[in-house]
């Protein structure tokens, strides 16, 4: 489980960054409303803010997606596991059944 563990770890950080990029947002807002940057800087500045937002979400999306194919592989390779462990009892039993006939 450390892979998925690390994947829910870095969609966290990247969650808390994500907050953190909106806050800034809010902070720009607030600026741009007493007058200290202009609405032109105040939406370049912003707009930089969203781009990053973007990508850090896409990444997540990306992220989350590893999750699930990791644990449908995971899945397989139990179900592989229990395969093999029901074929060797197949066998022990006809091996089993083949001594026994001859006595």
């Amino acid at each position: 489980m450390g892979f998925i563990d690390r994947l829910e770890r870095n969609i966290a950080k990247l969650e808390k960054r994500i907050e953190k990029e909106e806050m800034r947002i809010v902070q720009l807002e607030a600026r741009c409303e007493s007058k200290k940057i202009t609405k032109a800087d105040y939406n370049i500045k912003k707009q930089q803010h969203e781009v990053r937002i973007h990508g850090m979400n896409a990444r997540i999306r990306t992220l989350k997606g590893g999750i699930v194919r990791e644990k449908q592989h995971q899945e397989e390779k139990a179900e592989d596991k229990e395969k093999k462990l029901e074929e060797k009892d197949k066998k022990k039993a006809r091996k089993e059944a083949e001594k026994e006939e001859p006595e």
